[in-house]
């Protein structure tokens, strides 16, 4: 039965990307392969052997997340000290230890293995230069106002590194006789 009524156009829907397709797909059997290898492993040895496998995999990642993080610190307050911005050279791999031992801390022994080789630091610059490259070319093909358009200008710095305070000043217009109040200047 039609009323005469317009059907309602609804906008396409976007189209969803490959990494929200398969992401969870692969979680999904990145799970079922280590509960796999973790029975067969069990079946080999024993039961006690994968326990005490999985309990130095996690105290090993905790004391790796440790010393990276203290790293990382030290590193901040060098660079606070110095007055500057922390140098790329002496925490380059401490995002990516970080990854490593967060891996060796989950149950499994894939996870542990990409964990171990992510502590390997000729593994770290490798990844780390891949991701720098990757990251600068997303921001190079990012369109003006969007996100990484932001990321872009954000990265712009005059040469001296000055910063310049400022207030908000707001001009009358011609003919507009009704006093304003003073607005405050901007803070950080």
């Amino acid at each position: 039965m039609t009323t005469g009524a317009p059907t309602p156009t609804y906008p396409a829907r976007p189209r969803r990307s490959r990494m929200r397709t398969f992401l969870p797909l692969g979680l999904a059997a990145w799970l079922v392969l280590e509960i796999w290898l973790l029975t067969v492993v069990a079946g080999a040895a024993s039961g006690f052997a994968v326990f005490l496998l999985l309990v130095a995999g996690f105290v090993l990642g905790s004391v790796v997340i440790k010393r990276a993080g203290r790293r990382a610190f030290q590193n901040l307050n060098e660079a606070l000290q110095r007055g500057g911005a922390p140098s790329s050279s002496g925490s380059g791999g401490n995002g990516l230890m970080m990854l490593g031992g967060l891996l060796l801390m989950i149950p499994g022994l894939i996870s542990d293995a990409v964990g171990l080789l992510l502590l390997i630091p000729p593994v770290q610059k490798a990844i780390g230069r891949y991701a720098e490259r990757t990251f600068d070319r997303k921001l190079r093909e990012a369109a003006p106002g969007t996100l990484g358009d932001a990321f872009q200008q954000a990265r712009m710095q005059r040469p001296d590194g000055k910063v310049v305070q400022g207030e908000v000043i707001v001009r009358d217009e011609p003919g507009d006789d009704t006093p304003r109040e003073p607005r405050p200047p901007l803070t950080r």
